[in-house]
């Protein structure tokens, strides 16, 4: 009774994976779990479980329609027995039991949910190495994958400065958009109908177009896509699936795949991918760093596929708190063999971790943007100016200039220039791509003195060029002589030290900032000649650029 009892209350079972005895992942490389089963090929085997086989068992088609008259009979059989007295216990069982029945009938007669759920439960028992290992091999409703690794773990924590609190990490706030006015009780009560507008409107329009990822409709209409990705993960590149709880509750999905067994240098360093608002590491850019040879760890935004929560910025940065708290920690990478890649809206939490974490070897933002503000304007109606402003102010502040600029290592940007995202005008329009703003203000922040005046005009019209012969020639026409350009930045950095903002180019000529303005544009920015969503070539995928 027990064990159909489990079977009605299990998750549901996707897939089954299964590996050959004489394959093992190469040294170092963590091994992929062999089947609980005998494997009948000699190569990797994945099963899907269709719904109605894992749902009824092994007759559907009769159970089928037992479950369906039963279900939609409840109700009455529950009216009929509320008439005669008999709503309690006893009358609720009568009626559930007819629905659920063929639920756990179906299951418990399947010998492989009954090995899955013996697994499971052994799992949440005792999370051995050896459960674990067993589990992998099962992909199921991730809400029943038990918690691999937790935020208040004391080895997390102990180099942090004091950690995230229970409402979360610290994220760098928003300016009142009047300053200095006086904060008495009658302008808060003249705020508030705005305030609750604002509120409305990014806890229900707002968030779901910034966000449509977490839309369940379209994770519905991805799932097989997404089952698809994840076998491929699992199966082709020994993936690990762990499941992360961050400080606000949510629970993260992740899935780590190591190279550092392998002959390839690359392996030995960690990319963690940031996807799109609409991405998920299943089908994202998690391939970009795999194609290259890099170990990966890519992660679902809140609300997400397995993960919890809704994708606000304070929980998308208590995810990726416990995301790199996890590489450091259980995965063992040091900050400096850290790299973080990101896509689009991804450029939020790469550079919030940048941000919190200094040590981080290098940021790479793919078609991200400086702010929110400029690109929520352009499609939204010109009378909404104000409340639009506001809404993202107070509730969806994507400040990844403001944050990126906090972070003192390599970054890299790479601009689509014919991406129909970013721009606030049209894809052909390429200055109106809010890289162009994010790599200014970056530069900008980073050397004051080169970007003034000349160097800021000079960046401004090889940013604008049409074509790679078009930057050329604005290159050459400066005659920038990248030996000097270099002996002057580490002339300086070995003088004044490596911290940013530097004043290089205060006591310089006019042509000297602009080469050197120019220098510095070419080797921060990366072109790619493709639409937004355009997968990246693994074989164009480089580290940034540092002295």
């Amino acid at each position: 009774m027990a064990k159909l009892l489990s079977c009605v209350l299990g998750p549901r079972l996707y897939k089954i994976y299964r590996e050959r005895d004489s394959e093992r992942a190469p040294s170092g490389v963590p091994e992929t779990p062999t089947s609980v089963t005998t494997p009948t090929s000699s190569s990797w085997v994945s099963r899907v479980l269709p719904w109605s086989e894992t749902w009824y068992g092994p007759n559907p088609f009769a159970a089928s329609v037992f479950w369906s008259i039963s279900y939609y009979s409840s109700p009455f059989a529950f009216f009929y027995l509320y008439r005669k007295g008999q709503c309690g216990f006893k009358g609720v069982f009568l009626t559930l039991f007819p629905v659920l029945s063929p639920l756990g009938i179906g299951r418990w007669t399947n010998p492989q949910y009954r090995q899955f759920i013996t697994i499971l439960e052994a799992t949440h028992r005792n999370q051995s190495a050896e459960n674990k290992r067993q589990l992998a091999n099962y992909n199921f409703d991730f809400r029943s994958w038990p918690v691999d690794f937790h935020w208040e773990e004391p080895s997390s924590r102990k180099e942090s400065r004091g950690g995230p609190s229970r409402r979360g990490v610290a994220l760098l706030r928003p300016e009142p958009l009047h300053r200095g006015t006086a904060d008495t009780l009658l302008n808060r009560v003249k705020k508030l109908p705005c305030q609750i507008t604002s509120y409305l409107v990014a806890h229900t329009l707002g968030r779901r177009m910034l966000y449509p990822g977490s839309v369940y409709l379209l994770q519905k209409a991805l799932m097989p896509v997404l089952l698809q990705g994840q076998a491929r993960l699992v199966e082709e590149c020994n993936g690990r699936r762990a499941k992360l709880l961050a400080c606000d509750g949510n629970e993260i999905d992740t899935m780590f795949v190591d190279r550092r067994g392998t002959a390839e240098p690359q392996g030995q360093k960690l990319v963690i991918c940031c996807e799109g608002n609409a991405g998920f590491y299943e089908v994202g850019c998690v391939s970009t760093p795999l194609e290259a040879g890099y170990s990966v760890l890519g992660w679902n935004h809140p609300g997400f596929a397995g993960s919890t929560g809704v994708p606000f910025p304070q929980n998308e940065a208590n995810a990726m708190d416990v995301v790199v708290q996890f590489a450091i920690h259980r995965l063992g990478f040091q900050p400096q063999d850290i790299i973080i890649y990101a896509w689009s809206i991804g450029g939020f939490t790469a550079t919030w971790a940048a941000m919190s974490y200094p040590d981080i070897s290098a940021v790479i933002l793919d078609a991200s943007f400086d702010d929110l503000v400029p690109l929520a304007l352009k499609v939204m109606p010109d009378s909404w100016r104000g409340l639009v402003t506001r809404t993202v102010r107070q509730h969806l502040n994507l400040n990844n200039a403001e944050q990126l600029c906090r972070y003192q290592g390599p970054v890299l940007l790479i601009r689509r220039t014919k991406d129909e995202i970013i721009t606030t005008t049209v894809p052909e329009d390429i200055m109106s791509n809010r890289g162009n703003d994010l790599l200014l203000k970056l530069l900008q922040h980073r050397y004051p003195r080169v970007m003034a005046d000349e160097g800021l005009r000079v960046v401004r019209q090889w940013l604008e060029a049409s074509s790679q012969l078009e930057e050329a020639s604005i290159y050459s026409r400066w005659e920038v002589e990248e030996d000097w350009c270099l002996s002057v930045l580490r002339s300086y950095q070995a003088e004044h030290g490596p911290d940013f903002p530097w004043s290089v180019g205060e006591d310089m000529s006019a042509d000297g900032r602009r080469q050197l303005a120019l220098f510095l544009a070419q080797k921060h920015l990366q072109n790619f000649e493709a639409s937004h969503c355009t997968p990246f070539p693994a074989q164009n995928f480089q580290m940034p650029w540092h002295l």
